[in-house]
């Protein structure tokens, strides 16, 4: 095994000095259906921010990391700092995919910047562990899907609720008729992103030193610097879908779960009240959906059944009439979600578990592609403002050419997604 300094030393040459990338064949990694033949599972990780802080210290054996890659060198030299790792730092993904002999990634770059690493990732024979919500628009999670079918790989979508015991025990009753039939799921009416202000411009302020602001914008527009747009980022349409996808992307899953919908969707959705941003939807078979509440559980809904209420929300539940449920998970397996590192510590090990036996994780690409698709029809409903009739089979509207167009979104040339 080479020492940490030399392997650091030969990095750095062939970062630097060399003509060409250096490649490793698969099947020296174990990346042509499992892992290398030893005891650890190596990993990078892309985008350094807060959460990919929270997974970088969250993982534990037999994952290890050894590289990260930010197109910010301050964001990386801070994640070093927090974590205590010095580790080999890229700009570029790519290199690192190229350059260290890793077998999985774990994506968690802003939500505009997420697809393309997740097909490359693929593309090199790698695990994938990423973060949600998968995608900013529809089409582009089909293509991640693809991707890690096509070359078979372990991917997990963080949506941790499908490995926190509580959650899963209440979706499996309610899926299983625990409730009764099922006649109202309602969810909170979480809010979408913002476009740009328009005759209220972002001030243009001095790129920070050490920053690829170019390849920060990817595949969407460049814009004049300004520290909200890469700092807070998710208010913005162009990078994220606001909290639509971002808790929304928490609810709906579960939702999908305790439904028994995580691999289709909805068949019709419609504002309930105009301009309010409240949709309702319908499954084939299945209840109606309302995006209405003001206040209530972020990572769940509230489920009424013919037998009794049930509000599931992370790590949580309750009913109406209380004590209904009396077979739930212990409050050990509780607790241990709530102890520092509890957001995504099981859910990371679930995904290690699945590279090693090459099982299907909780929250597989599929799970995780049906479930913002969700969130997207929701957010392309209240723009149109009207209702929608949606082929999950096809993925497309039926007979709607202006809401089929919202599918999708331009890429600047660079940050095209590969044919797959």
């Amino acid at each position: 095994m080479q020492s940490y300094q030399h392997r650091r030393s030969f990095l750095k040459s062939a970062a630097f000095g060399a003509s060409a990338p250096l490649f490793v064949p698969a099947h020296v990694l174990g990346r042509d259906g499992g892992t290398a033949a030893g005891d650890e599972i190596r990993v990078g990780v892309v985008g350094t921010g807060s959460r990919a802080r929270q997974l970088m210290n969250q993982l534990r054996a037999p994952g290890r990391l050894v590289a990260i890659a930010d197109c910010y060198l301050k964001r990386m030299i801070d994640a070093e700092k927090e974590i205590g790792l010095e580790l080999p730092k890229y700009q570029n993904y790519e290199r690192m995919f190229e350059r260290e002999q890793l077998d999985a990634v774990i994506i968690a770059t802003p939500d505009h910047g997420r697809s393309l690493p997740c097909i490359r990732a693929c593309q090199a024979g790698l695990d994938v562990y990423a973060e949600k919500p998968l995608t900013t628009y529809v089409q582009e999670g089909r293509q991640v899907v693809k991707a890690a079918r096509k070359y078979n790989r372990i991917f997990q979508v963080g949506t941790q609720q499908r490995t926190m015991e509580l959650n899963r025990f209440c979706c499996d009753f309610v899926l299983n008729g625990g409730l009764g039939d099922i006649k109202l799921v309602q969810a909170l009416n979480y809010g979408s992103s913002r476009r740009y202000p328009g005759d209220r411009k972002l001030e243009e302020q001095p790129v920070p030193r050490g920053d690829d602001w170019d390849m920060w914008c990817g595949p969407t527009e460049v814009r004049p610097f300004n520290e909200k747009l890469q700092f807070d980022w998710m208010q913005w349409w162009a990078y994220s879908g606001g909290a639509m996808t971002n808790w929304g992307a928490h609810g709906v899953d579960q939702i999908q779960s305790a439904l028994g919908m995580s691999h289709t969707g909805p068949r019709e959705l419609w504002p309930i009240e105009p301009g309010s941003g409240k949709v309702a939807m319908k499954y084939a078979n299945g209840p109606m959906v309302r995006f209405e509440l003001g206040k209530g559980p972020k990572g769940g809904a509230i489920f009424t059944g013919s037998k009794a209420k049930m509000e599931i929300n992370r790590n949580r539940f309750a009913t109406n009439p209380e004590g209904f449920v009396l077979d739930a998970p212990s409050g050990e397996q509780q607790a241990k979600w709530e102890v520092p590192g509890w957001t995504a510590g099981p859910h990371l090990d679930n995904w290690l578990d699945c590279i090693r036996s090459r099982n299907e994780p909780n929250a597989d690409v599929e799970v995780g592609h049906r479930s913002i698709t969700v969130c997207h029809l929701v957010n392309i409903t209240r723009e149109l403002n009207r209702r929608l009739v949606w082929n999950p089979e096809t993925e497309q509207f039926e007979g709607d050419d202006e809401a089929n167009a919202k599918l999708i979104r331009p890429r600047r040339k660079g940050y095209e997604l590969p044919d797959v």
